[in-house]
């Protein structure tokens, strides 16, 4: 990725989104050619000169002080997420470029959380990555999202190895518009997350493949990329419409893992009482009963220890035990 033009676009659609009333800038009624503010407007916010903002907004971050870049997020009202972003551009910017895009890290979920999804036998819970990979999940996450991880699309016909990416689901399967009835929020949600993680992470050399694949092969995801929104995602309501539990309202947490950089616990309950506790609590029981979709073989991996699986795929099956 081009760290300079992403620094210019962010900075750009950022000023586009503050009129000069909402940043307290006189206007005296005069016609404006540009939406939002002026660059020496922002500069004049932020306390440095036109020409100095004029170089950051033109893709200029190298040996720019952490109390610059505070004033320039203060003068354009920037929330926590978009500073931070700001930041990591900042952050990436002054580190030397490398010849080559560094290869993605390891990510195996380690025994001691895989038993921790276990223990979550109320809740639908799983692991993800900054790219949207699942890397584990419990019985109840796996009936869930059953869709996400039953779609060959959701693994890339030509990705042998790779778990099932959440975005490439939403934006590759026609069908995603079923499972999620409020598509276009889960896919802003999901876009501003991957924004976010190629600030972070711009070497990531799979997460890049990722980008540009959904960028080429969908018109939607292009189109929402070129926004350069972020967001982080801590807690809501997801809704699910559930071949087989039906309609579903679930609140969402996460939980970052600090023992395992860039991994995520995300884990879905319903309000005691609810139609949604019903329907989950109807889908943990189908999930733990026998199923005729399922060969003996997956059978065993499910009965036998941990439920909570490594996903992986495999001759068409999307969960595979490692003994």
């Amino acid at each position: 990725m081009d760290r300079g033009e992403d620094i210019r676009e962010f900075l750009i659609s950022r000023r586009a989104k503050i009129s000069p009333e909402r940043a307290g800038v006189p206007s005296y009624g005069e016609l404006r050619r540009v939406p939002g503010l002026r660059r020496e407007e922002v500069a004049q916010l932020a306390g440095v000169s036109t020409d100095y903002y004029t170089r950051l907004e033109r893709g200029s971050l190298r040996g720019v002080s952490d109390s610059v870049l505070e004033a320039v997020a203060s003068a354009l009202q920037l929330d926590e997420a978009e500073r931070a972003h700001l930041m990591d551009l900042a952050r990436t910017a002054n580190t030397p470029a490398r010849r080559t895009p560094g290869k993605p890290s390891q990510q195996r979920v380690r025994p001691g959380v895989l038993r921790l999804l276990d223990g979550m036998s109320g809740a639908a819970a799983l692991v993800q990555n900054g790219r949207s990979d699942v890397l584990a999940a419990n019985l109840l996450g796996r009936a869930l999202y059953a869709d996400v991880f039953n779609s060959e699309v959701s693994f890339g016909h030509d990705l042998p190895g790779r778990p099932p990416n959440q975005a490439r689901y939403l934006f590759l399967d026609p069908r995603a518009g079923d499972l999620y009835p409020d598509w276009n929020a889960v896919a802003g949600t999901t876009v501003a997350m991957l924004r976010l993680e190629a600030g972070r992470n711009p070497h990531d050399r799979v997460l890049n493949e990722l980008i540009g694949e959904l960028t080429t092969r969908s018109g939607l995801f292009a189109a929402l990329w070129a926004g350069h929104d972020v967001r982080i995602h801590t807690t809501g309501t997801k809704r699910f419409h559930h071949a087989v539990a039906g309609d579903l309202s679930l609140q969402f947490e996460t939980l970052h893992l600090p023992g395992d950089e860039g991994q995520t616990l995300f884990t879905f309950t319903a309000e005691p009482g609810s139609g949604s506790a019903s329907a989950l609590a109807f889908l943990a029981s189908w999930a733990a009963g026998p199923s005729t979709t399922k060969d003996a073989e997956d059978e065993t991996a499910i009965t036998a220890g941990s439920q909570a699986q490594p996903l992986q795929p495999d001759a068409g099956k999307t969960e595979q035990r490692h003994n």
